[in-house]
């Protein structure tokens, strides 16, 4: 060592060799941002996993290799291994560079200047400290010295305490004297008025600088990292955004949030309850009708138009859904539509319409601009006859035999508390009111024997 002159002086050796290092590929938590690469990836080797903290690693997907972020870290979910975060990088990238641009304008960097004076003047504050403590250690060595060369050789018990308080006392100051030195050496360096210019007048020009022709993805990284120490992702998938934590040289953290677009996304996408009601009515008719019932709902496609058969086929296809199949025979009886029911009780449609509203007979309707379906049952077909039953009524006299009125009836009705037929031919059409005449009302007076009673 020494022997010969050397290219490099020690001290960029020892530099050299520290960089060498950081560029390795550092093992999960530990520190290094590793070497600067070729790739448009900005937080290469300085991005970390906001979750279990091992560095990201750099992917490249697309026609146009478009960067991404992810955890190598794996954990089993659901007997697949599943990764802590995978993020598209741009639009972290492109907050980061802000960010850094932001800090590096004409007001940054006086407020960097005017914070490395203050972070000088508090190094020099406890230099003077250290002065101190030296010489506070000096002078314990020197008494304790003192006192050592002042005692009486013969007293060999004394003279050895002596000596072994003065051995502690110079092992303190060799101490003390080299914190000091340590301590001088990691001094940040002042800075001159010449490059106190030069970085006001390179502030102004930072952005021109950055997204100038001649600047390289590698440069840019390289003037990231004078800065920037560790980047924390963390990625919030289920409110799109990630929280990033900016770790700055110097010990600054700032933290972002940015808004991520939805992976993948189309520009046009039919809105997600309308696929939803899709999926129910594709259970219960075909596309033809499924697209009259989303058009009178007032509900358009993904490109703003009308809904069509082949537009509701298009989006079974695209969404995995099953087409309609119809039916022979239901377990409790046929459900057919509105002008099916007429048929087969033999009324009109805008009659089976018009019980529909009443409630006297029931049906299904699965959203709001479907079509009714009716169950044809036994029951059912039981309430429509084509002669009157003996003693039932027609509306107008079961009002007046009962004393209210026709809603009042329709509601007995609709409760099960009267029974009703509907006469389908004849003149006298309609329905039909069975009143039981063998229950008392609570306006009917007892003869005058049981009053006796």
């Amino acid at each position: 060592m020494d022997h010969h002159r050397g290219y490099i002086d020690w001290a960029t050796f020892e530099a050299n060799q520290a960089r060498i290092a950081t560029n390795t590929r550092p093992r999960a938590h530990e520190p290094g941002t590793g070497a600067v690469r070729e790739g448009v990836a900005l937080l290469q080797g300085l991005a970390t996993c906001g979750r279990c903290g091992r560095r990201l690693a750099v992917h490249y997907q697309g026609a146009n290799s478009t960067p991404g972020y992810h955890c190598a870290n794996r954990t089993l979910v659901n007997g697949r291994g599943e990764r802590c975060l995978s993020v598209g990088g741009a639009q972290i990238d492109q907050a980061v560079t802000a960010t850094f641009l932001a800090a590096l304008e004409p007001a940054g960097v006086h407020a960097s200047i005017a914070a490395a004076e203050a972070i000088e003047a508090d190094h020099d504050s406890a230099l003077a400290q250290w002065h101190r403590q030296v010489e506070r250690a000096r002078y314990e060595a020197a008494r304790a010295e003192r006192r050592y060369l002042a005692v009486d050789p013969d007293n060999r018990l004394v003279a050895r305490g002596l000596e072994a308080d003065w051995e502690t006392k110079l092992a303190a100051l060799a101490d003390a004297e080299a914190e000091l030195s340590r301590r001088q050496a990691t001094r940040p360096r002042t800075l001159t008025d010449n490059e106190r210019r030069s970085l006001a007048a390179l502030a102004a020009d930072i952005a021109q600088v950055w997204s100038a022709p001649t600047t390289t993805d590698r440069d840019r990284k390289e003037l990231l990292r004078t800065l920037l120490e560790e980047v924390r992702v963390d990625v919030h998938r289920e409110d799109r955004r990630a929280e990033l934590a900016l770790r700055w040289r110097g010990g600054a953290v700032t933290d972002l949030v940015v808004e991520l677009r939805g992976a993948h996304q189309p520009a046009n996408r039919t809105d997600e309850d309308t696929i939803a009601l899709l999926r129910r009515l594709a259970v219960h008719y075909p596309d033809a009708t499924i697209a009259g019932i989303l058009n009178r709902q007032g509900r358009r496609s993904g490109t703003g138009q009308r809904f069509t058969a082949t537009i509701v086929q298009g989006l079974r296809h695209h969404w995995h859904i099953p087409r309609h199949q119809p039916h022979a025979e239901q377990p409790d009886g046929e459900l057919v539509t509105v002008t099916e029911a007429a048929t087969t009780l033999g009324v009109a449609p805008s009659t089976v319409h018009r019980w529909l509203n009443d409630g006297f007979i029931a049906g299904e309707q699965l959203t709001p601009g479907a079509p009714w379906r009716i169950r044809i049952t036994d029951e059912l077909r039981n309430r429509f006859v084509d002669h009157s039953p003996p003693g039932w009524l027609a509306m107008l006299e079961a009002t007046q035999a009962l004393g209210v009125s026709r809603q009042t009836v329709l509601q007995r009705v609709k409760r099960g508390e009267l029974e009703a037929v509907h006469v389908r031919t004849g003149r006298r059409k309609g329905l039909r009111i069975r009143i039981n005449t063998a229950d008392p009302s609570l306006f009917d007076t007892p003869p005058a024997a049981e009053q006796a009673v």
